[in-house]
């Protein structure tokens, strides 16, 4: 059965004879046709997992500050002007809403038709709601999730009875990096709304925002080279630069490789890499310096990594790292030269909630805490830990601060800045 022909044609004949196949199926009884393959696979799966086919379960919605912080740390944020150009003008038009889930399926956007967004209300399909398909059945969102292809669920095609009604497509988005499902667009409306394209139309804009996300990693990777080449010009044996995934950036002395393997948990110091044998890993701008030396007969660069924080010149703040491979900078924003600040005052680390104290005035405001800590660690990497945030042991922290205590970050209204200007007891 052409299931997306039959429902452009007449979409409540398709309702009922899916209906028929889905009770059929549920039943154990032949039914006139088949159900789609994927969609066979589906319900399999839903009755091994023991999803009640008949009441839908709804799991927790995720509160507003853990969806705000989702949605501040997903990489998909940064491909929403292409979902929402591509899709959400016709969407609207078409009686639809678009749907970007993360790789768990929970629901961290949803725009579109008014009317639309009601009646996703009723089924449970709000913001924080998780749309796994072990957990809600078959549907647009979790089933593509699954099968990491795109995939459309019509009307009866969804496990659970409540859902019937409605029509989903849906195409997965992963990292081009790593090949990591990073979430899901789905669009979804009810059953009559729903046409035999719709779903090559996800796909096509879920593969350019993954185009774009390749963009911005060759963008990436060609700042982290214009790092790479002062260090190793200065060094001589077999090195290389790679990004946080092992993208290569530049090498010397040795072959060109798209990609060294790194630990799934990168940190500095010796290791054995395939492909490229014994090495030193140390922190970069944005990457890793891998640096070949020989196990039998050179011992590993003595010294503890130096970071100078440079708080001297207003607006002009800068980290420096220095290392047994040479030295890096990178110049702050107002916002990380005050994190960085109050991590190096305060080596024994802080909580989220304490920085957000710190910061703020308000342990409540750990959202905006993490997805800054998150930037912060794109360029220093293993030189920052967490849980509690703070400065990596190894490393030795030094804060150059200006003459007079008041010109200390002097635009910052951060409490604990504020503090530090009127006291020597942090200098």
């Amino acid at each position: 059965m052409n299931v997306p022909q039959l429902v452009a044609v007449d979409a409540a004949r398709a309702a009922r004879v899916l209906s028929e196949v889905r009770d059929a199926r549920l039943a154990g009884r032949p039914a006139r046709v088949a159900p789609r393959p994927v969609i066979e696979e589906s319900w399999e799966r839903m009755l091994r997992s023991g999803v009640d086919p008949e009441r839908g379960v709804r799991a927790g919605l995720l509160s507003e500050e853990e969806v705000r912080r989702r949605r501040e740390e997903s990489p998909l944020r940064d491909v929403l002007p292409v979902l929402r150009e591509g899709l959400l003008s016709v969407a609207d038009v078409a009686h639809h809403i678009m749907v970007v889930a993360d790789e768990e399926g929970r629901v961290l956007w949803r725009e579109g038709c008014s009317p639309v967004l009601r009646k996703a209300d009723g089924l449970g399909f709000e913001l924080g709601a998780d749309w796994r398909e072990d957990v809600v059945g078959t549907n647009g969102v979790g089933t593509p999730a699954v099968v990491r292809r795109p995939v459309q669920v019509f009307a009866a095609e969804h496990f659970v009875r409540s859902h019937a009604t409605w029509t989903c497509a849906g195409a997965p988005i992963t990292d081009p990096r790593n090949g990591r499902l990073l979430g899901v667009v789905d669009i979804s409306g009810p059953l009559e709304t729903m046409h035999p394209a719709t779903l090559a139309w996800v796909d096509s804009v879920a593969k350019l925002a993954e185009a774009r996300l390749r963009e911005a990693h060759l963008g990436a990777l060609e700042r982290l080279r214009a790092v790479a080449a002062p260090v190793l010009a200065r060094l001589g044996g077999r090195a290389a630069v790679v990004d946080g995934d092992g993208w290569t950036a530049a090498v010397t002395g040795m072959p060109y490789t798209s990609r060294i393997a790194l630990p799934k948990s990168p940190s500095a110091g010796r290791r054995l890499l395939p492909g490229f044998g014994p090495c030193v890993m140390e922190p970069l701008a944005g990457g890793w310096l891998l640096r070949s030396v020989d196990r039998a007969a050179e011992p590993l660069p003595s010294g503890a990594t130096r970071i100078v924080l440079d708080l001297t010149r207003a607006r002009r703040w800068s980290v420096t790292v220095t290392g047994a491979a040479g030295s890096w900078s990178h110049e702050l924003s107002p916002r990380h030269a005050e994190l960085l600040y109050l991590l190096a005052v305060r080596r024994g680390g802080r909580s989220a909630a304490g920085l957000a104290e710190d910061m703020f005035g308000d342990s409540a405001r750990t959202v905006t805490v993490r997805a800054e800590m998150s930037r912060v660690r794109r360029y220093l990497g293993g030189l920052l830990e967490h849980r509690p945030y703070r400065f990596c042991d190894t490393a030795e922290v030094e804060v150059l601060l200006p003459g007079d205590p008041r010109d200390l970050l002097p635009h910052s209204t951060a409490p604990a800045v504020a503090a530090a200007r009127t006291s020597d007891s942090v200098r």
